[in-house]
């Protein structure tokens, strides 16, 4: 068993806090993606699961077993870090298996691994070439043939891709994918573009600050985001906001006004919260549709097109000088300067106090079922 448990896990350098008492729980053969923006503590909540950072306070286990005070070699993982970190004097097949080498296991045993690392990872006719002899992709296949030939517990990955060029990324993305499903290994994975946390993991960890915002799986958070943060997060092109105020409260419903002085009726609970009070009304680029016909509508002035082919991002200001986007159909005629109707569905709508909090959502998704992941305690 391959689990990872962390129970209170906090890092100060000094009197400043990096990482703020981090409870969580990494299941045996789970893909763990820790996303968040710079400086929140993704990488160095990593490096502490490593050995490479000293824990200040709480307790850290893999696979039961407490870690705290054991070296990276005795942990049973294996690290791909963002930059190669390759031996440019060594070849390929010197560089995958150099760590085997320095725990003096058998020469044959060392070819055999490398070997079957090198066929996973379609190596094996660089195995004989030096790292300058290979493009930026192939480079970062060898770092993580290095980390598979050791055999580990949990596989970390320290933003791998984000040296790599776009299409090199969605390609190694499939690939890292790939290798989870072929090596039924648990993983964590840092990184900052929320993309990849979306396409890739089994259960995304959003940090802000040091503190664990919200954990779920990769629809749970775009369907039920605990609060505004993981809401903007989360989801590309960005939520859009708009601020308003409670005009009507009903069971099972809130009713707020909209740009233009049209209202909306969005299906959430009311509880604890009373007409007049400023709130956030969150809408998502693709759940907005050209024409109106929808359950509110909002009138706005386009002022930049993105056609990308399967849809049109319509960027628009809306009264009040606020600014939306839109993900439009491909085919969408919209041009700059136009004035559009835009409709918005109710359902997919969501409210947020003036704390950032989400209001609690009927059920209506069509994961509606899975369990919501609660925020953490602020």
């Amino acid at each position: 068993m391959a689990e990872v448990t962390l129970r209170n896990i906090r890092k100060a350098y000094g009197d400043v806090q990096v990482i703020k008492g981090v409870d969580l729980e990494i299941k045996d053969r789970e893909f763990a993606v820790f996303v968040g923006p710079s400086g929140c503590g993704k990488s160095t909540l990593l490096r502490m699961i490593a050995g490479l950072e000293e824990i200040t306070d709480g307790e850290l286990s893999i696979g039961g077993r407490r870690v705290n005070d054991l070296s990276p070699s005795e942990r049973g993982i294996s690290m791909v870090f963002q930059t190669y970190a390759l031996y440019p004097h060594m070849t390929v097949r010197e560089n995958m298996g150099f760590s085997l080498k320095l725990a003096k296991l058998p020469k044959a045993e060392i070819k055999q691994k490398v070997d079957e690392a090198a066929r996973i990872l379609k190596l094996e006719p660089l195995l004989d070439r030096k790292p300058k002899a290979l493009s930026g992709g192939q480079r970062q296949r060898v770092a993580i043939g290095r980390a598979i030939v050791r055999n580990p517990q949990v596989f970390l990955f320290d933003e791998p891709l984000s040296n790599l060029d776009a299409a090199l990324r969605v390609q190694m993305r499939i690939e890292i994918a790939r290798m989870h499903s072929d090596f039924d290994a648990t993983m964590i994975y840092v990184t900052h573009d929320q993309v990849e946390a979306m396409t890739m993991a089994d259960k995304i960890v959003v940090l802000r600050d040091g503190i664990v915002e919200q954990v779920g799986s990769p629809l749970e958070l775009y369907h039920h985001p605990g609060n505004r943060f993981v809401a903007s997060f989360i989801g590309s092109p960005t939520m859009n906001f708009l601020e308003t105020e409670i005009q009507a409260i009903e069971s099972g419903s809130v009713t707020v006004g909209l740009p233009g002085g049209s209202r909306i009726k969005v299906p959430v609970e009311g509880e604890g919260h009373t007409p007049g009070e400023k709130v956030t009304l969150g809408v998502r680029p693709e759940h907005m549709v050209e024409g109106g016909g929808a359950d509110g509508e909002i009138r706005a002035s386009v002022l930049v097109v993105e056609r990308l082919g399967g849809s049109t991002f319509t960027h628009a200001e809306v009264e009040g000088n606020e600014v939306i986007t839109a993900a439009l159909e491909g085919n969408s005629e919209v041009k700059m300067r136009d004035q559009v109707l835009l409709g918005i569905k109710a359902d997919t709508c969501h409210l947020f106090g003036s704390d950032g909090i989400a209001f609690k959502q009927i059920e209506r998704h069509p994961l509606a079922d899975i369990a919501r992941a609660a925020p953490a305690a602020h």
